[in-house]
């Protein structure tokens, strides 16, 4: 492969996947790491990747942006089921207490709960409020407060003072990106403010996230990295960011 068909190539892969990390391009097209390297700064310099720590992202990996709802459901969603089915084994038992974040990952985990899950459920979204309040064995409480139409969740002052009063055994959290550096991100500050009372809220922390929001940054970082007790993830995340994620004491399970 020519060097001009290989860094198409690696700019091709950076944008499909999100990030790709030094290591594994180096592995992929059978050239040494200094060459990846070199690589990467061309394509840094031509506007097409953005390199960051050991490895590249795309140049809108870093945003303030955020798609609608129904985009976002629609985006990764084989991913997103095996993700949900995977997180319900971190459920407490039954008499505990969880919290639902916003989010469409958080969402799909609704259909996999058990028959009779005999649980105290906190949420802030409105989806999932919807049908979980049909259960006869759910103590459902629903987070007031305003509702960004762009995600269906409640934000504002009216979740903040609730949250700071409750502690649920789990708490289930979605993000719109995840760095070791950075922590857990997202673009609104109110939604931000929302999702870091619901982490200091939670005596267990499972955050539920696609690959291709690892090594993606966002505005806000509403929780740092050490706040994750569990990642449930797909089989795409990259070796390295595996690696350094669970060096950092993060359980890491592949759905």
């Amino acid at each position: 492969m020519y060097q001009e068909e290989r860094q198409q190539s690696v700019a091709t892969l950076i944008t499909q996947r999100g990030r790709v990390s030094v290591m594994d391009l180096a592995d992929r097209f059978g050239v040494t790491t200094e060459t990846v390297r070199r690589d990467l700064a061309v394509l840094e310099r031509l506007g097409h990747i953005r390199r960051v720590h050991g490895g590249a992202v795309p140049t809108g990996s870093v945003t303030v942006g955020e798609p609608g709802l129904t985009e976002r459901d629609g985006t990764r969603a084989e991913q997103k089921d095996r993700i949900a089915r995977a997180a319900v084994a971190f459920l407490p038992p039954p008499g505990g207490s969880v919290l639902f974040d916003a989010g469409t990952t958080t969402s799909r985990m609704i259909t996999e709960l058990p028959a009779s899950p005999n649980l105290t459920a906190v949420t802030n979204s409105v989806p999932i409020a919807a049908r979980l309040a049909a259960s006869s064995t759910i103590d459902l409480q629903l987070l007031g407060g305003r509702v960004r139409g762009v995600t269906q969740a409640a934000v504002g002052a009216e979740p903040l003072r609730v949250l700071g009063t409750v502690r649920v055994d789990v708490a289930f959290v979605g993000t719109n990106a995840l760095t070791v550096a950075h922590g857990l991100s997202t673009p609104d500050p109110d939604e931000a403010a929302v999702k870091r009372a619901m982490v200091e809220a939670a005596r267990t922390v499972v955050v539920t996230a696609d690959s291709s929001k690892i090594g993606r940054e966002h505005l806000i970082s509403f929780a740092p990295i050490g706040a994750v007790d569990v990642l449930v993830t797909d089989s795409d995340i990259e070796r390295a960011d595996r690696t350094e994620l669970e060096r950092q004491g993060i359980e890491v399970v592949i759905a």
